[in-house]
């Protein structure tokens, strides 16, 4: 179903300017596909992040594919541009430390051809063969690496970053790596709990559906991950489409049309997992992005029913608060030629 890490051959593309992002074939087919049934409602949708089937990408705890050179080089790029995308309050430097732990582990054993990760003690010799990085450092010690901890190990693995620290009976987020983001900001929110920084999102207030899920993150034990998936629609495949970056592709909504809708609308993935920390006893929220365009879809036809029955039946608020007002019928018109009225089988994978 999907390439085995060793046989991934690291894109050399871009995601701003002239857009040369390709997914290949085995990629679009092990995304986390994010519709189980063939409509759409605001819920917790919350499960364990255990391994899933192999070839997708729920196999490893954390995923790596044939776009990770080229989304860190794209972290990097933004950074140097606005460093105020990476921030952690001062009482999260413990934090910073079982984050860099939690995934130097992960990655080392789920990718032992790419990453490896020997310690002797507080001495620990760190290599990441794809980004050419070879660190020896101390753990524990922030002057013998040459960013914080949270920012050194969150340069180098795909998909933005928070860090939410536990206290008084709720989850505040104060520290975080947030350069792909779905229109949303990391400085505005840093510092807010759970229920601030979700104000903005309709009717799953009133369903109760975030005071049922904060109470699940906070019961969330060490060892015992969980995931859930969200999504939205991107213009081009633009990893940074941020508040702050809005003059630059807030245009683009307005460019989709029926004759390049197929390779110029995006379903965004998110896979988001929530992982409790050792030391700091702080949550790892891990947001991996995925970009499948409309052409994408379309090559598995399961997909391609159903996201049109999904973008068909969305709720206004739902369609308002996502930002899709501008394509979405566009979309829809492009999938009807894919959807003969048939029924679909329930889950996410391909038929």
């Amino acid at each position: 179903m999907g390439m085995a890490p060793t046989s991934t051959v690291f894109r050399d593309e871009t995601f701003r300017d002239d857009f040369t992002f390709k997914n290949s074939p085995e990629t679009v087919l092990r995304a986390p596909f994010p519709f189980d049934q063939d409509e759409y409602m605001y819920s917790v949708n919350m499960e364990l992040h255990e391994a899933g089937e192999k070839g997708t990408a729920f196999e490893k705890p954390f995923d790596v594919d044939e776009h990770y050179v080229a989304e860190m080089r794209d972290r990097a790029l933004v950074l140097e541009e606005d460093p105020m995308r990476c921030q952690s309050l001062p009482h999260m430097t413990l934090a910073g430390w079982d984050t860099l732990e939690l995934l130097m582990e992960n990655l080392s054993e789920s990718y032992p051809e790419w990453f490896v990760l020997t310690r002797d003690g507080n001495n620990w010799h760190w290599i990441n063969r794809p980004l050419d990085i070879d660190q020896k450092f101390v753990f524990g010690d922030e002057s013998t690496l040459p960013y914080g901890p949270m920012e050194y190990i969150t340069r180098q693995v795909q998909g933005d970053f928070a860090i939410l620290d536990e206290r008084d009976d709720n989850l505040w987020m104060d520290a975080g790596m947030v350069t792909t983001q779905a229109d949303w900001s990391l400085d505005f929110d840093i510092g807010m709990n759970f229920m601030e920084w979700h104000a903005p999102v309709p009717l799953a207030h009133e369903k109760g559906i975030f005071k049922r899920a904060l109470k699940y993150l906070m019961s969330i034990q060490q060892g015992n991950p969980a995931r859930r998936l969200n999504w939205t629609m991107t213009v081009n495949p633009r990893l940074d489409t941020s508040p702050e970056n809005y003059h630059q592709w807030g245009v683009e909504n307005t460019q989709v049309t029926a004759d390049n809708v197929a390779d110029k609308l995006f379903l965004r993935i998110e896979l988001q997992t929530l992982w409790r920390l050792p030391r700091s006893n702080a949550i790892l929220f891990p947001i991996r992005c995925y970009l499948l365009s409309m052409r994408d879809i379309s090559t598995v036809p399961k997909w391609a029913k159903r996201f049109h029955r999904v973008l068909k039946t969305l709720p206004p608020q739902l369609s308002e608060y996502k930002g899709l007002d501008n394509y979405r019928q566009t979309a829809v018109d492009y999938l009807l030629q894919f959807d003969d009225g048939g029924e679909t089988t329930l889950g996410t994978a391909p038929e």
